[in-house]
């Protein structure tokens, strides 16, 4: 298996510290993750929320969170921070995922979880596993329609392999301050990551 391929405990730490800051209504905490991620991934955030044009506000803001999610999912456990995705990359993501799905009979009658392509999912298995989980349950707990569920679960997909490509190597991405492990950054210096705040708000606090 590839070493860009997200772990499974990679995948349910990640749940468990989004349900952790759900679960206290840490706004603070989730406002922070919001700015770090704006200022790390604005292709991204531009990508997911463009799903609002078409679809209104709560399908938007659902795009977001589950792009949100995979970004997060990626950045767990790296020594330094992700590539930055571009424009281009998500756009022939976009191209890749379209062409991928477009094999698959009777797509659109499927459940929302499975409208995914075997050669997608392959590419980072434990993360499409935790997609069609969460999705699934969203749906069942009435959390949000399955026709909102339908129109996130082809965004995401381009998210997925956007990043899975900028870490291959086929396609690009930005490169951003590298924050490495041991790289002894004291709490009170800035973050390496560029960000102007001190170490111990930024990187050394999402981190954990």
């Amino acid at each position: 298996m590839s070493a860009n391929v997200v772990t499974a405990e990679n995948v349910e730490r990640t749940i468990t510290a989004f349900t952790r800051l759900d679960q206290r209504g840490d706004k603070k905490a989730m406002n922070k993750l919001a700015q770090r991620l704006q200022k790390e991934q604005p292709f991204l955030l531009q990508h997911a929320a463009a799903v609002r044009t078409e679809h209104g506000d709560a399908v938007g803001e659902a795009a977001v969170f589950y792009a949100t999610l995979v970004w997060a999912m990626f950045d767990r456990g790296r020594d330094g921070t992700l590539p930055r995705l571009t424009g281009q990359n998500l756009a022939d993501a976009d191209k890749v995922v379209t062409e991928a799905l477009s094999t698959i009979e009777g797509l659109a009658d499927k459940p929302p979880q499975d409208r995914v392509a075997p050669a997608l999912v392959a590419s980072q298995p434990h993360i499409y596993a935790k997609l069609a989980e969460l999705l699934t349950e969203d749906v069942k707990e009435a959390a949000m329609t399955a026709d909102t569920a339908g129109a996130i679960i082809k965004p995401t997909e381009v998210v997925i392999e956007a990043f899975d490509a900028a870490l291959a190597g086929r396609r690009p991405g930005e490169r951003q301050g590298t924050l490495v492990a041991d790289s002894k950054v004291g709490r009170n210096e800035p973050c390496p990551c560029g960000s102007g705040k001190k170490f111990k708000k930024c990187h050394g606090e999402l981190g954990a």
